[in-house]
């Protein structure tokens, strides 16, 4: 098969897989420029509550396939930046489920997640300094939003791979899974995002990325949608909320 992204939809989760194990699914220019129309796609799908991003196999993603690096950095670069910032933009929950090696790009693909769950014995590295790249803004400032300055330079001037339990002391991983419990994890963590709120969600999302000028748009959409109604009413009731808000519906009423 040839190096791709593969997806599927089961029910409320999106999970889109970075297929290229012949070279430990390193990403080709191909598979970098597919992923912000996949994300597109899938981002309009009002099924889609959740989505998570994973590797074929027992690897998550070794970075940029560095043949392509030798013919065209630039353009490689480029294609990355823009689809980690799609990654980052993608208006619900995302979540890397990380087995084996991230590294480089694949890192990058990773931060850009909102959460990342790890398997044990997964190694994390931030390689630039190996190939003599300088890694994008965007992603270091990502980088270093999610570990701090001391451990993003840490892990940007020495290229060297970290295993999955400091990743979760420094903040790169939010949870540490033994060897054959991350897939359950995820199905089970997946299932209780999609039940949340889409609208607190979102709103948290933005904020949390640092957006400061939606209150009042935010407030609107909060006192339109009734989310808040039925989450008390079945909390009273001792039921499962069914809230029903979407980003395509705030989209749709979005102030101009």
């Amino acid at each position: 098969m040839e190096p791709q992204l593969l997806h599927e939809v089961t029910g409320p989760v999106a999970t889109v897989v970075i297929h290229h194990p012949a070279r430990r699914n390193a990403m080709t220019t191909g598979m970098w420029r597919a992923l912000p129309p996949l994300l597109d796609t899938l981002a309009a799908d009002p099924a889609v509550r959740v989505l998570v991003l994973t590797g074929e196999g027992g690897t998550f993603c070794a970075g940029a396939d560095v043949t392509e690096l030798r013919q065209s950095p630039r353009e490689a670069q480029e294609l990355a930046v823009l689809a980690e910032e799609a990654l980052a933009a993608f208006p619900k929950p995302t979540l890397a489920a990380v087995r084996g090696h991230c590294v480089g790009g694949g890192a990058q693909l990773a931060a850009a997640c909102d959460l990342r769950f790890a398997e044990e014995g997964a190694l994390f590295g931030v390689t630039p300094a190996r190939l003599g790249i300088v890694y994008p803004s965007s992603a270091t400032r990502r980088l270093t939003a999610l570990v701090g300055p001391a451990t993003a330079k840490y892990l940007l001037f020495s290229g060297e791979l970290i295993e999955a339990g400091r990743a979760l002391r420094t903040g790169l991983v939010d949870e540490v899974l033994p060897a054959g419990a991350l897939r359950a994890r995820v199905e089970e963590f997946t299932g209780v995002l999609a039940a949340r709120s889409g609208l607190t969600q979102a709103a948290a999302k933005e904020f949390a990325d640092g957006r400061t000028d939606r209150d009042a748009y935010w407030a609107a959409q909060a006192g339109a949608s009734g989310e808040a109604a039925e989450g008390v009413a079945a909390f009273l009731e001792r039921r499962e909320p069914r809230f029903a808000w979407t980003p395509d519906r705030a989209t749709a009423s979005a102030p101009e």
